[in-house]
């Protein structure tokens, strides 16, 4: 089974999408834009924007890390729900010249920096500065509203988050400063579930570290409230989540967990990791495939994942 043949077809993303995992139409132009450019005690700081399809465009933060020569090992950065993707280098929102303290270790980004990687800290549709401004009467959860709208589309806005991934993917293949052999995906909760289908469905994705979302669909998004962007019309039908995740072997992947995470909890997690496991095995790399569970909720542990991560890359702890 591939990508294109796979379940995750259910996904959708509609005509202007190619109407297909394969992602094969023409897409526009990029357009990138430089917004500002600043320097860090980590690195140097970019913000720009790209277009990922005609009325859609993306804003990220692309993160250098300083003194380490390129290419560089690349992560793209993805949020859950939260107030976006400021977090990931630790700027207020709508000022990002002033600093914040970012709590769970959700500064993605100035995480990357610290270990000598350079980051693309992409905001996701609906979080963040994407979140839904133009509506006249929104619902309070900024989601929702994306998500209905993408389904009378045809398409799903979890589908949507994806392809704007392998958007970011075309935008990092302009530079000529990326080590394509060390190019992956990250997040927590949502940004943990995009990283997910990301990694299933772009094959220039090469590592993977999805925090706080890998579980079995029945024990998570099947019997515990949660927001309306997880659900594929018709998936489980066909796949559990460790199938999706499946998708990504042989390649290198760190599932990270919390040992009390309310909305994903860790035994179904860890039911669905045996499940990856002998996937993984019949791929002929079990030692690619790893679990990482830390003592508290629902967030992110950084010096766990990327204690495993780090050697797959190639890098010092």
């Amino acid at each position: 089974m591939t990508a294109a043949t796979s379940p995750l077809g259910r996904l959708g993303c509609g005509p202007s999408c190619g109407g297909s995992w394969e992602f094969r139409n023409p897409r526009p132009p990029l357009a990138t834009e430089v917004l500002w450019r600043r320097e860090h005690e980590l690195g140097t700081i970019e913000k720009i924007t790209f277009t990922c399809e005609p009325g859609s465009d993306a804003v990220a933060f692309v993160c250098l890390p300083r003194n380490v020569q390129p290419p560089y090992p690349f992560f793209i950065c993805l949020q859950g729900h939260s107030t976006g993707m400021h977090l990931s280098i630790g700027v207020d929102r709508d000022d990002n010249s002033q600093a914040i303290v970012v709590e769970r270790d959700y500064d993605f980004g100035l995480g990357c920096l610290r270990r000598g990687v350079a980051a693309l800290c992409l905001e996701q549709r609906a979080f963040g500065e994407r979140r839904e401004q133009h509506q006249e009467i929104r619902t309070t959860h900024g989601c929702q509203d994306a998500a209905m709208h993408a389904l009378m589309l045809g398409r799903t806005l979890a589908g949507e988050r994806t392809f704007d991934v392998g958007r970011a993917l075309d935008y990092l293949e302009t530079r000529d400063d990326v080590d394509w052999a060390r190019v992956g995906a990250m997040g927590n909760s949502g940004g943990g579930t995009i990283t997910m289908f990301a990694a299933a469905l772009h094959e220039r994705l090469r590592f993977a570290m999805p925090s706080c979302s890998f579980c079995t669909f029945r024990d998570s998004i099947m019997a515990i409230r949660h927001c309306v962007d997880n659900y594929i019309p018709g998936l489980l039908v066909e796949a559990e989540m460790a199938d999706v995740m499946g998708l990504f072997a042989p390649r290198p992947l760190v599932i990270v967990a919390g040992q009390d995470d309310p909305i994903f909890p860790v035994e179904a997690t860890r039911t669905a990791f045996a499940a990856l496991e002998r996937i993984y095995r019949a791929a002929g790399a079990e030692e690619n495939c790893r679990l990482v569970i830390g003592p508290e909720g629902h967030r992110f542990y950084a010096e766990l994942g990327w204690g495993q991560m780090l050697p797959m890359l190639g890098m010092a702890r």
